[in-house]
Protein backbone atom coordinates (compact mmCIF):
# COMPACT_ATOMS: atom_id res chain seq x y z
CA UNK A 1 0.00 0.00 0.00
CA UNK A 2 1.10 3.28 -0.70
CA UNK A 3 1.80 6.16 1.91
CA UNK A 4 -1.08 7.94 1.93
CA UNK A 5 -1.08 11.91 2.20
CA UNK A 6 -0.97 13.18 5.57
CA UNK A 7 -4.13 15.07 4.80
CA UNK A 8 -6.35 12.16 3.47
CA UNK A 9 -8.41 10.54 5.86
CA UNK A 10 -8.65 7.45 3.70
CA UNK A 11 -7.94 6.49 0.26
CA UNK A 12 -10.56 5.76 -2.05
CA UNK A 13 -9.31 3.49 -5.03
CA UNK A 14 -5.39 2.82 -5.49
CA UNK A 15 -3.30 3.23 -8.06
CA UNK A 16 -4.12 0.13 -9.32
CA UNK A 17 -7.50 -0.09 -9.04
CA UNK A 18 -7.55 3.14 -10.96
CA UNK A 19 -5.30 2.26 -13.90
CA UNK A 20 -7.45 -1.57 -13.92
CA UNK A 21 -10.64 0.08 -14.25
CA UNK A 22 -9.33 2.44 -16.41
CA UNK A 23 -8.04 -0.23 -19.06
CA UNK A 24 -11.32 -1.96 -18.85
CA UNK A 25 -13.36 1.45 -19.89
CA UNK A 26 -10.76 1.83 -22.50
CA UNK A 27 -11.60 -2.14 -23.77
CA UNK A 28 -14.98 -0.59 -23.54
CA UNK A 29 -14.84 2.41 -25.53
CA UNK A 30 -12.87 0.23 -28.44
CA UNK A 31 -15.19 -2.29 -28.65
CA UNK A 32 -18.08 0.17 -29.26
CA UNK A 33 -16.51 2.63 -31.64
CA UNK A 34 -15.45 -0.33 -33.65
CA UNK A 35 -13.92 1.18 -37.23
CA UNK A 36 -14.58 4.82 -36.10
CA UNK A 37 -12.71 8.36 -34.79
CA UNK A 38 -13.82 9.45 -31.28
CA UNK A 39 -13.29 12.84 -30.21
CA UNK A 40 -12.04 13.07 -26.47
CA UNK A 41 -12.38 15.81 -25.10
CA UNK A 42 -11.48 16.52 -21.94
CA UNK A 43 -12.77 19.31 -19.05
CA UNK A 44 -9.69 20.92 -17.62
CA UNK A 45 -7.89 20.02 -15.89
CA UNK A 46 -9.40 18.00 -13.24
CA UNK A 47 -9.95 15.31 -16.15
CA UNK A 48 -6.26 15.35 -17.75
CA UNK A 49 -5.20 12.77 -16.35
CA UNK A 50 -8.03 10.60 -16.73
CA UNK A 51 -8.34 11.33 -20.28
CA UNK A 52 -4.68 10.68 -21.02
CA UNK A 53 -4.50 7.37 -19.59
CA UNK A 54 -8.08 6.71 -21.25
CA UNK A 55 -6.57 7.55 -24.68
CA UNK A 56 -3.74 4.76 -24.24
CA UNK A 57 -6.28 2.44 -23.45
CA UNK A 58 -8.48 2.98 -26.47
CA UNK A 59 -7.53 0.89 -30.17
CA UNK A 60 -9.96 2.56 -32.20
CA UNK A 61 -8.50 6.25 -34.34
CA UNK A 62 -8.82 9.08 -31.59
CA UNK A 63 -8.84 13.05 -31.76
CA UNK A 64 -8.57 14.85 -28.23
CA UNK A 65 -9.35 18.24 -27.52
CA UNK A 66 -9.74 20.72 -24.15
CA UNK A 67 -12.27 22.57 -22.75
CA UNK A 68 -11.96 24.29 -19.14
CA UNK A 69 -15.20 25.09 -17.87
CA UNK A 70 -15.73 26.76 -14.49
CA UNK A 71 -18.74 26.38 -12.10
CA UNK A 72 -17.35 26.77 -8.40
CA UNK A 73 -14.52 30.05 -8.81
CA UNK A 74 -12.77 29.66 -5.61
CA UNK A 75 -14.84 28.01 -3.48
CA UNK A 76 -15.63 23.93 -2.48
CA UNK A 77 -19.02 23.69 -4.07
CA UNK A 78 -20.49 24.86 -7.37
CA UNK A 79 -21.85 28.45 -7.92
CA UNK A 80 -24.67 27.13 -10.65
CA UNK A 81 -23.18 29.97 -12.65
CA UNK A 82 -21.21 28.15 -15.83
CA UNK A 83 -18.47 29.78 -17.74
CA UNK A 84 -16.31 28.46 -20.78
CA UNK A 85 -12.70 29.39 -20.47
CA UNK A 86 -11.24 27.79 -23.27
CA UNK A 87 -13.06 26.42 -25.60
CA UNK A 88 -12.54 23.62 -28.50
CA UNK A 89 -10.37 24.01 -31.13
CA UNK A 90 -11.22 21.48 -33.27
CA UNK A 91 -14.50 20.45 -35.07
CA UNK A 92 -17.23 17.98 -33.98
CA UNK A 93 -19.63 18.33 -36.33
CA UNK A 94 -20.74 14.73 -37.42
CA UNK A 95 -18.19 13.18 -35.21
CA UNK A 96 -18.41 11.11 -32.03
CA UNK A 97 -17.79 12.77 -28.93
CA UNK A 98 -16.62 11.38 -25.57
CA UNK A 99 -16.41 13.64 -22.52
CA UNK A 100 -13.82 12.50 -20.17
CA UNK A 101 -15.15 14.04 -16.64
CA UNK A 102 -13.52 13.29 -13.64
CA UNK A 103 -16.39 13.34 -11.51
CA UNK A 104 -20.14 13.89 -11.50
CA UNK A 105 -21.19 15.73 -8.69
CA UNK A 106 -24.02 17.70 -9.00
CA UNK A 107 -24.29 17.37 -12.76
CA UNK A 108 -25.02 20.71 -13.71
CA UNK A 109 -21.86 22.04 -15.34
CA UNK A 110 -21.70 18.52 -17.23
CA UNK A 111 -25.62 19.19 -18.66
CA UNK A 112 -24.53 22.48 -19.41
CA UNK A 113 -21.48 21.46 -21.28
CA UNK A 114 -23.08 17.99 -22.95
CA UNK A 115 -26.34 21.17 -24.11
CA UNK A 116 -23.31 23.15 -25.27
CA UNK A 117 -21.81 20.88 -27.69
CA UNK A 118 -24.91 19.45 -29.06
CA UNK A 119 -25.81 22.33 -31.11
CA UNK A 120 -22.29 21.81 -32.92
CA UNK A 121 -24.26 18.81 -33.97
CA UNK A 122 -21.98 16.07 -33.46
CA UNK A 123 -22.91 12.25 -34.87
CA UNK A 124 -22.90 11.25 -30.91
CA UNK A 125 -22.04 12.76 -27.11
CA UNK A 126 -21.18 9.98 -24.56
CA UNK A 127 -20.00 10.83 -21.29
CA UNK A 128 -16.60 8.93 -19.47
CA UNK A 129 -16.60 9.66 -15.76
CA UNK A 130 -14.06 8.39 -13.78
CA UNK A 131 -16.26 8.65 -10.39
CA UNK A 132 -19.88 9.52 -9.88
CA UNK A 133 -20.64 11.30 -6.14
CA UNK A 134 -23.56 9.39 -4.80
CA UNK A 135 -25.24 12.49 -3.97
CA UNK A 136 -29.38 13.16 -3.69
CA UNK A 137 -29.50 16.40 -5.49
CA UNK A 138 -27.65 15.12 -9.30
CA UNK A 139 -28.61 16.38 -12.68
CA UNK A 140 -30.17 13.43 -14.60
CA UNK A 141 -27.17 12.80 -17.10
CA UNK A 142 -26.52 9.33 -18.57
CA UNK A 143 -22.68 8.41 -18.20
CA UNK A 144 -22.50 5.43 -21.04
CA UNK A 145 -19.13 4.75 -18.86
CA UNK A 146 -18.45 5.02 -15.19
CA UNK A 147 -15.64 4.26 -13.01
CA UNK A 148 -16.42 4.03 -9.81
CA UNK A 149 -19.39 5.11 -7.81
CA UNK A 150 -18.18 7.49 -4.75
CA UNK A 151 -19.53 9.03 -1.48
CA UNK A 152 -20.45 12.51 -0.69
CA UNK A 153 -17.27 13.72 0.52
CA UNK A 154 -14.64 15.83 -0.72
CA UNK A 155 -12.40 13.62 -3.19
CA UNK A 156 -9.05 14.47 -4.39
CA UNK A 157 -6.13 12.69 -6.46
CA UNK A 158 -5.48 11.52 -9.33
CA UNK A 159 -6.47 15.31 -11.50
CA UNK A 160 -8.88 15.91 -8.58
CA UNK A 161 -7.59 18.93 -6.24
CA UNK A 162 -8.53 21.20 -3.62
CA UNK A 163 -7.09 24.99 -4.32
CA UNK A 164 -4.92 23.34 -6.59
CA UNK A 165 -3.27 20.82 -4.28
CA UNK A 166 -3.27 17.12 -4.56
CA UNK A 167 -3.66 16.66 -8.40
CA UNK A 168 -0.31 14.99 -8.52
CA UNK A 169 -1.47 11.71 -5.94
CA UNK A 170 -1.15 8.70 -8.05
CA UNK A 171 -4.58 7.46 -6.11
CA UNK A 172 -8.04 8.93 -5.43
CA UNK A 173 -8.57 9.68 -1.24
CA UNK A 174 -11.00 11.46 0.80
CA UNK A 175 -10.03 15.49 2.56
CA UNK A 176 -9.86 15.00 6.43
CA UNK A 177 -12.62 17.29 7.95
CA UNK A 178 -11.28 20.95 8.69
CA UNK A 179 -9.12 20.86 5.37
CA UNK A 180 -11.47 22.66 3.61
CA UNK A 181 -12.53 26.46 3.18
CA UNK A 182 -15.72 27.40 2.37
Amino acid sequence: MQDMHPHLKEVLFTEEEIRNRVAEMGAQVTKDYEGQTVVLISVLRGAAIFMSDLAREIKCPIEMDYMAVSSYGNGAKSSGVVRILKDLTSQIEGKHVLIAEDILDSGLTLRYLINYLKSRNPASIEVATLLRKKTRLQADIKCRYVGFECPDEFIVGYGLDYNERYRNLPYIGILKDGIIQD
